[in-house]
């Protein structure tokens, strides 16, 4: 898809969110249990580092979702503006930010043309987006066009579990199944693209070696901390852990 195209909205990454019943379900499905909770919390906390000091900052949420991130975001001080393609998830967030008393503005927008004049926002935010966009690097632009100082998002690793995942459910999406067939990133492709936009990364942190469906499957957070500190200690998890999730910052003109 070209610069000047308009994004694919027959593409399912558009069409499954635009499903009511996804909307309210989506919460549960991705981040209940000790695990989806573990991820939760833990991303939480890595966002919310790499973009201290958070308080008072101007902040967009890229394809917000359910506000997960956004509200995060405000309830540490941010001035959070999230926006979505999907109105049904525009909803949720909306009525989630009402709930807890949380000032959070939602707009409908899309990942490919953000509706904001450049370097508007301190930092961008983009969680769970680049692996189903249609065109992930247009995506990626506008990231960095619109952030004035960082862009923080994440991507399932190609060298990771999450690649063996990824190519079954191309497979799967192929012979008809209705599937998210997400798309896996070499590190090289991402620092790249960034450096096509003016932006260097900063830091990047990556979560687990071992699938993530496995760990639900276990279902015990202790044992998850267990296994992937063990991991960790040598070395396997800088080098094969997934999801990943990078800050960049804009390189000095």
């Amino acid at each position: 898809m070209s610069v000047g195209q308009p994004p694919r909205t027959d593409h399912y990454s558009y069409s499954v969110y635009a499903d009511p019943a996804m909307a309210e379900a989506f919460d549960t499905l991705r981040f209940s249990g000790p695990i989806g909770r573990m991820i939760a919390e833990t991303q939480e906390q890595v966002i919310a580092s790499f973009l201290e000091p958070v308080s008072g900052r101007t902040i967009l949420d890229v394809g917000t979702g359910t506000g997960r991130a956004a509200l995060a975001l405000a309830v540490r001080g941010a001035r959070v503006t999230g926006v979505d393609a999907s109105r049904e998830m525009l909803a949720v967030a909306a009525r989630r930010a009402s709930g807890a008393g949380l000032d959070v503005t939602f707009a409908e927008g899309d990942a490919h043309a953000l509706a904001f004049p450049d370097a508007s926002f301190d930092a961008v935010v983009c969680l769970r987006v680049l692996m189903h966009t249609p065109d992930w690097r247009r995506s990626l632009a506008e990231l960095c066009r619109v952030a004035r100082e960082r862009v923080v998002f994440d991507y399932p690793a190609l060298s990771s579990a999450a690649a063996v995942q990824a190519v079954t459910r191309h497979v799967a999406h192929g012979l008809g199944v209705r599937v998210e067939a997400y798309r896996v990133f070499s590190r090289r492709s991402i620092d790249a693209a960034l450096r096509t936009n003016g932006f260097r990364l900063r830091d990047r942190h990556r979560q687990f070696v071992l699938p993530i469906a496995f760990h639900k499957r276990l279902n015990s957070r202790p044992a998850t901390e267990r296994i992937e500190s063990g991991l960790r200690s040598v070395g396997l998890t800088r080098r094969l852990g997934s999801p990943v999730t990078v800050v960049a910052e804009r390189c000095a003109s």
